[in-house]
């Protein structure tokens, strides 16, 4: 039986870790129905309220989220017909922050509370100014953890360096932080090589190249309505991928390499594909075409590769898509993407 109507818990959730998980599932289990509140000002980079709210809607879909910035908070105020005020800074007083949030909950999402969870030391002021200001009884407070005995979890530092502490992050947390890199290039360009190397290099995952497992599987013969299952397929398996990942991703190919060949042997593609064709990754290598061309059985010519490197690079210009060159034998390219890695992520 639920010891309340209606729970509250508000964080800055930046990002959503493991003691704010035991926190909300212990407010879950309290309460009939529970209102998540996530805001910060300011904004931490990368850590924006739709993000926030993303996560929270996937970890705790029964609950109400409400992931605001001051846009959205006006916005929501205008829908509401209540006069639109700014969020509190995250230096102002506490009491500043706890009559926001009985306006908030009484006045705009007209969700008044009868029980606070925080693992703070700020919660029983907080229940006590609900109580006495913005409800029609006894606001309680419950307090979770404080001590941070059964998460020994820093907030702070998860912020600092979320990899770092990827152990305090829920899979669908974490692999937001993965910054995804996709490997391109022409056939026989040592793309395959590159993607296994850096991902061992790293101590991390890599996706393989799903079109040639299936052109393997169906004895090298495609029909044009396999392309888009590839394309689908591919960004299925790192949707996957990224939530065993540790800070990097290497992708061996991506829907745009797909599009390419269903042009190429077809003369036409799908809508779907095309679209899929415009995904983006936070960084894209293009393999130089400087190694020994070697046929396996299943790769045209060097003519071949040449002219697809040249509409890689003619393609990733008209989208717009920036990418990085690398060339040279293995161990000089893993070293030009071990350098360029660590000046993007010095961490």
């Amino acid at each position: 039986m639920n010891l309340y109507k209606r729970g509250l818990v508000v964080g800055k959730f930046c990002p959503l870790h493991k003691g704010h998980e035991l926190l909300i599932n212990r407010a879950q289990e309290a309460c009939e129905e529970l209102l998540l509140v996530s805001y910060t000002k300011p904004e931490f980079p990368g850590l924006d309220p739709a993000r926030r709210e993303g996560w929270l809607r996937a970890q705790f879909p029964q609950a109400v989220v409400v992931a605001l910035d001051d846009a959205r908070l006006a916005a929501l105020c205008a829908v509401r017909g209540v006069p639109a005020r700014s969020l509190p800074h995250n230096d102002d007083e506490g009491d500043e922050h706890r009559h926001f949030m009985g306006w908030l909950c009484w006045t705009v999402l007209a969700l008044p509370v009868d029980a606070v969870f925080s693992s703070e030391d700020y919660g029983p002021g907080f229940a006590g100014v609900l109580e006495r200001h913005y409800a029609m009884g006894a606001v309680a407070h419950v307090s979770v953890d404080q001590a941070r005995a059964l998460v020994p979890v820093s907030g702070t530092l998860v912020r600092q360096d979320p990899q770092a502490h990827s152990a305090f992050l829920s899979p669908i947390v974490r692999a937001d932080f993965v910054m995804s890199v996709c490997v391109l290039g022409g056939e026989s360009s040592g793309k395959t090589t590159l993607t296994q190397a850096l991902a061992r290099h790293f101590e991390t995952e890599w996706v393989a190249e799903y079109g040639r497992e299936l052109w393997e599987s169906q004895d090298g013969v495609l029909a044009y309505d396999d392309l888009l299952k590839i394309g689908r397929e591919q960004l299925r398996r790192e949707a996957q991928t990224l939530l065993a990942a540790r800070r990097w991703l290497f992708c061996d190919t991506s829907p745009l390499t797909t599009y390419f060949y269903c042009v190429e042997m077809f003369g036409k593609a799908e809508l779907e594909l095309a679209q899929l064709a415009e995904h983006r990754y936070d960084l894209v290598l293009l393999c130089a075409p400087d190694f020994p061309f070697i046929q396996d059985g299943t790769r045209r010519d060097g003519d071949f590769r040449a002219r697809q490197h040249a509409w890689y690079q003619a393609e990733l210009a008209r989208r717009g898509i920036a990418f990085v060159d690398v060339s040279g034998t293995v161990a000089e390219r893993i070293r030009q993407v071990v350098q360029l890695l660590a000046e993007r992520n010095p961490t």
